[in-house]
């Protein structure tokens, strides 16, 4: 399901924060890994030609030594491991490498070589999930100790928040997370969340509209508890440890984030598109306020094919 995995690194401590969740993804799925390092395209003028040629030798070098150094420790740790060097422009070399080679998962750091920053993401991992035709998982770098040369081997997703909207779309992710959760004997944390239904507007509410709106909300939370604990009993998920939560909130990103802390969740797992999602758009609305906001790894379950992924840059941007 998850073989094989792509792991761009750019040789910064920050980028090396992927490398235990690649050992726990690897494991759960018995994949093989590829070390990717894009060299940045030199634009110089011809006059500086046979410097810029001296320069990428001594760079690849470099970039080939601190790959197979890489590659050793995942060996080391049982698993397949190969490397890549590549140059280009980053984000659309990552990219297409993983199409042209038909990686099932790209793992990325949330910041690289250009240091944090306020935003959730640096420039070349926003484009790299924006572009990716490909599941992706996000491993948010601020949280994590600099590597130390060692691969742990301990369970690392002992909580995983599945949000669900009733639709098939959404459960696209229970074959990988059922998985997961068998290696790691996880926790599942299943949750729908019944928005409050948006009225007409008026100051203060009319005493029909507030009836309207509760028996609305009614109706979708009796709705969603049946759909919870039917998912709950279904055979694939007999033997995982499951927890159903059923929110009402008028915010339901809001609610998810504040479970999520409130469980000391892991990982949190979504399909790129729910009932509404659109192929036009690589990833729906909610999957993108998780791109941006989650603090605890986000894994995201691609379910378009390459064909239909158009990517649209301004959807990420802030504001």
């Amino acid at each position: 399901m998850l073989d094989p995995i792509l792991v761009p690194l750019d040789g910064s401590q920050l980028a090396e924060c992927v490398l235990p969740h690649v050992v726990t993804i690897a494991r759960s799925f018995d994949a093989e890994i590829t070390l990717l390092r894009m060299l940045e395209k030199s634009q110089a003028s011809s006059t500086a030609q046979l410097f810029d040629l001296l320069n990428w030798q001594i760079n690849k070098t470099k970039a080939s030594l601190y790959l197979e150094k890489t590659k050793a420790h995942f060996q080391a740790a049982g698993l397949r491991a190969r490397t890549a060097i590549l140059e280009g422009l980053v984000a659309e070399g990552i990219s297409e490498y993983a199409q042209n080679q038909g990686m099932k998962l790209i793992i990325l750091s949330s910041h690289g070589h250009g240091g944090l920053t306020q935003w959730g993401l640096s420039s070349i991992t926003q484009k790299i999930i924006l572009s990716a035709s490909t599941s992706v998982l996000i491993v948010r770098a601020h949280q994590y100790k600099v590597y130390s040369g060692e691969l742990s081997a301990n369970p690392m997703y002992q909580r995983i928040l599945v949000p669900l909207d009733g639709s098939q779309r959404a459960e696209n992710v229970f074959p990988i997370i059922t998985q997961l959760a068998q290696f790691h004997k996880s926790q599942i944390h299943l949750v729908r969340v019944v928005q409050t239904p948006e009225m007409a507007r008026q100051m203060p509410m009319a005493r029909e509209d507030i009836n309207l709106s509760n028996l609305v909300v009614a109706r979708n939370r009796e709705e969603a508890e049946h759909y919870l604990e039917q998912v709950k009993s279904r055979s694939y998920l007999e033997g995982i440890a499951i927890q159903t939560h059923l929110i009402t909130s008028d915010n339901a990103a809001t609610a998810l984030h504040q479970l999520g802390e409130q469980e000391h969740i892991d990982m949190v797992t979504m399909s790129a598109h729910g009932y509404s999602g659109s192929h036009q758009w690589p990833y729906g609305s909610m999957v993108n306020n998780f791109i941006m906001y989650s603090k605890v790894p986000l894994l995201i379950v691609q379910d378009l094919p390459s064909s239909k992924q158009k990517p649209n840059p301004l959807e990420l941007l802030p504001g």
